[in-house]
């Protein structure tokens, strides 16, 4: 081995490493990434879940058993009912994530030593489901006002008259949890890596000219490019929706049919994002790479691994960029909640538009390229 041309060989590897910007930021770029997130952003100690308050009793102690439950930073009112019926349907819709009932003869029950308060838990996170027992544990005898010369006669914790709740998966099974996630998760790593590598593998191939020669216009091309891999996802779609429910008895207790349209969403989402890096990606190497500096923030940060409701503010601000963040909600909303489309309309439009901008940059970068 001659030292000096081993020496030119790294040298020359280094200078191609310094000219190639990608590689050079995912250096970086991933380091810093991963430290963020697990560091800053992903937080297993869940605080302030949107929770609703139906306080039927509407006396000084209900009131005061209410602000104790706030005050353990658990929960977050960001629902006030008059009904159970009304907290059912804010789970249902995944507005909240938990749901206070005070009855209307609580001060009774709460007297005779009985189940006086209700927590509605929806328990498709098991990790929400974990934190929201805390709540049983605020003692009733907090809401009996200050008596002169002593102490209150009420001395029972509520682990006996605080009742929690869980609906949708009362036996706290993951798989119930994590297999409808993992369709989302699936179509993110193979749609935008499919489609990230779609344009660039043409020009690579020396194919780009005989496409630019022919009529087919920029976004024929971008929409025959998508489509393929649209149905090779509702493949994908179907097979982990057989197998989570033969193998793990997952339930589907909406649509059907509104789960294979929140997967059209996603499908569309991620290829039209893939087709975006494909027109900056310079080799299918980089377009790799790019799509694993979207893959993993997406992991990690949409629900599917940690739960959103522990994320720092400005974190979850980034969340709803990611498309997986809002098919997690759709998808577990359909299978597990019953909830339709209609009710989680706000995750099938912020899809939609997601899909509609990257296409439009896609196709202006594109034209770019050609001109």
């Amino acid at each position: 081995m001659k030292w000096r041309r081993l020496m030119a060989v790294m040298v020359k590897e280094v200078r191609q490493l310094r000219r190639d910007r990608v590689t050079l930021a995912m250096i970086v770029g991933i380091p810093v990434m991963q430290l963020v997130l697990f560091g800053y952003a992903i937080n297993l100690n869940l605080r302030g879940l949107d929770a609703g308050i139906a306080d039927q009793s509407n006396t000084a102690a209900s009131r005061a058993l209410v602000m104790d439950m706030v005050a353990t930073g658990v929960i977050r009112p960001t629902l006030s009912a008059t009904a159970p019926q009304e907290l059912m349907d804010g789970l249902r819709r995944g507005e909240i994530s938990v749901g206070v009932v005070v009855p209307p003869d609580f001060e009774r029950r709460r007297a005779e030593g009985r189940e006086a308060v209700q927590v509605l838990v929806d328990g498709s996170d098991t990790v929400v489901q974990s934190a929201a027992i805390q709540l049983a544990q605020v003692p009733l005898d907090s809401a009996d006002p200050p008596r002169p010369g002593g102490r209150s006669t009420m001395s029972r914790t509520g682990g006996g008259q605080v009742a929690v709740v869980s609906f949708y998966n009362p036996e706290r099974r993951s798989a119930v949890n994590i297999v409808p996630g993992l369709i989302g998760v699936i179509l993110t790593m193979t749609m935008i890596l499919f489609t990230g590598v779609a344009i660039v593998r043409e020009r690579e191939r020396g194919n780009m000219e005989l496409l630019i020669a022919t009529p087919v216009s920029r976004t024929e091309l971008m929409a025959g490019k998508v489509l393929p891999y649209a149905a090779i996802g509702m493949v994908q779609t179907t097979v982990v929706l057989a197998l989570g429910m033969w193998l793990f008895q997952v339930p589907i207790r909406g649509s059907v049919l509104d789960v294979y349209v929140a997967a059209v969403l996603l499908i569309l989402a991620n290829l039209t994002l893939g087709l975006l890096i494909s027109t900056k990606a310079r080799s299918q190497f980089q377009a790799m790479q790019m799509t694993f500096f979207v893959f993993l923030p997406s992991i990690l940060l949409s629900g599917f691994m940690f739960p959103f409701a522990g994320m720092p503010k400005p974190v979850q601000w980034l969340a709803e960029v990611l498309p997986l963040t809002h098919f997690i909600r759709l998808v577990r909303g359909v299978m597990l909640r019953g909830a339709g489309l209609f009710e989680l309309w706000p995750d099938a439009v912020a899809l939609v538009a997601f899909s509609a901008l990257m296409m439009s940059l896609a196709i202006l970068r594109f034209r770019k390229r050609l001109d």
